[in-house]
């Protein structure tokens, strides 16, 4: 999940400002908790639902971006005699401090997930808990679901299991921070087993079809007082902590399937006409793409600093649409029961702090691996579940998408008319001279108008910016 909690400062940043208020407003984001909710939240942190287990003597860490403070996770790595390794992963336990059918609850299910502007975030819970007593910040002792995950040498899941305990991280660490560190062979055996673990989970990935698509992503920072959009081309250390969550998320899914009730993250395969269409692509910019290879290999295969296959992987794109949850129960095995891009059965239950259907995903583990009933609160809400997703990952792409179009009008407001070097990303089917460019300098992404002419896919283009209005979030170029 995309995290943007930085803080708009200066009279410059006014269009800025009144652009995202607007935006809040059209898109109904929950304005402050009620009063009943944050008293609710301030009761709980100080009185928890306590586990018997006491797990403090687990030396966790945490990887998360600098600054946050809603820490989810927290592992621990290590051999395993014999061979092979245990992973420890400890997951936020959000429902040692939400009461089913509470004021905290009722405003969870309201919100769906925590949203990320460029001037605030707009948490799932209180900050009271979220930014605090249920966080698993350094040297903090808190409830956690304790997940112990056994992998044999190739990284394969023998055996999984996941108990309520207490733990306590010793350690916040950020991606760049832990990719110098295991570059440098500075990294103690805990963290350094995270490049061991995460490349051979990413070999069974490849093995099993699955598919890593290593988009640039264009994100929001903050330099010198301004907001810019920026490419960032995620670290080896971001997929590796990603396989673990991963890894984590396949092995809650079986537990779910075996014991005959859950919710799964689904996503069908793509249909035949979407693949077919992908080739024509291809062939289009001149990316080689052997029948005999795969989609998932090639795709694997590219470099995203070559503007033709950067074109080509935002494509790909598309075949990772239509992805939601599936919720079953009565011992009935689900269709579809797998992710088409993870080509395997996996849930989301790693990021409870920020995403509603990860403390149902936990219960759901917990009884399954305890032998024991699901609570009851749970099942009640597992038909309305898929749903309440949907339309909150609908509101946070929104969000998303929108923040990075209005600091991009922001940011070129003041340059209508100026030419740009682009590379056109997209084309649309039915409209060749309707597109998308990839602006390098600026880092932005936007719509193209080439007129007349139909757009080179793939291609470097010069265009001229023609509109760039901050309060429609709005930027759109025209063929030069």
């Amino acid at each position: 999940m995309p995290r943007r909690s930085l803080h708009v400062t200066g009279a410059a940043e006014a269009p800025l400002r009144a652009a995202l208020r607007e935006l809040r407003t059209d898109l109904d984001v929950p304005p402050d908790f009620p009063a009943e909710a944050l008293a609710e939240a301030e009761r709980a942190a100080k009185a928890p639902r306590l586990p018997e287990r006491d797990a403090t003597d687990v030396p966790l860490f945490t990887i998360d971006p600098p600054g946050s403070v809603d820490l989810d996770q927290a592992m621990h790595l290590a051999r395993r005699e014999g061979g092979g390794y245990r992973v420890t992963y400890a997951i936020a336990d959000v429902a040692a401090f939400v009461t089913p059918g509470g004021p905290v609850d009722a405003e969870a299910h309201r919100r769906v997930t925590t949203l990320y502007f460029p001037d605030e975030r707009v948490p799932l819970h209180p900050a009271a808990l979220s930014e605090g007593a249920a966080s698993l910040l350094p040297d903090q002792t808190c409830p956690a679901v304790l997940w112990t995950i056994d992998l044999d040498a190739d990284g394969r899941t023998e055996r999984a299991d996941a108990r309520r305990a207490l733990v306590r991280s010793r350690a916040k660490l950020d991606y760049a921070g832990v990719q110098r560190a295991i570059d440098a062979g500075a990294a103690e055996e805990p963290l350094a087993l995270l490049r061991d673990i995460g490349t051979l989970r990413e070999a069974l990935e490849v093995a099993r079809g699955g598919i890593s698509l290593n988009v640039p992503e264009q994100e929001i920072v903050e330099r010198e007082g301004r907001y810019e959009p920026a490419f960032r081309a995620p670290l080896p250390a971001d997929g590796w902590n990603a396989q673990i969550s991963l890894l984590t998320g396949m092995a809650a899914a079986e537990l779910m399937l075996t014991a005959g009730t859950g919710i799964l993250r689904t996503l069908p395969t793509a249909p035949d006409g979407a693949v077919a269409r992908l080739r024509r692509t291809a062939e289009a910019l001149r990316v080689d793409w052997p029948h005999h290879v795969s989609y998932a290999e090639l795709v694997r295969s590219l470099d995203p600093r070559r503007p033709h296959q950067a074109a080509f992987l935002q494509e790909c794109t598309t075949l990772l649409r239509g992805a939601g949850y599936t919720a079953f129960t009565g011992g009935h095995r689900p269709d579809p029961a797998v992710h088409a891009a993870v080509a395997a059965p996996c849930t989301h239950c790693t990021a409870p702090l920020r995403r509603l259907v990860d403390r149902y995903a936990s219960e759901l583990c917990l009884a399954a691996c305890a032998g024991a009933g699901v609570p009851q609160w749970v099942l009640a809400a597992l038909d309305a579940l898929p749903g309440e997703m949907a339309e909150g990952t609908r509101r946070g792409n929104a969000v998303e998408r929108a923040c990075v179009d209005i600091v991009e009008a922001v940011m070129l407001k003041d340059r209508v008319g100026e030419m740009f070097d682009a590379v056109v990303v997209d084309v649309k089917d039915n409209e060749p001279a309707v597109g998308t460019v990839q602006v390098t300098d600026p880092a932005i992404v936007a719509r193209v108008d080439g007129g007349a002419t139909r757009l080179p896919l793939g291609e470097r283009l010069r265009v001229r910016l023609a509109e760039a209005d901050p309060g429609g979030a709005k930027v759109r170029f025209e063929a030069a």
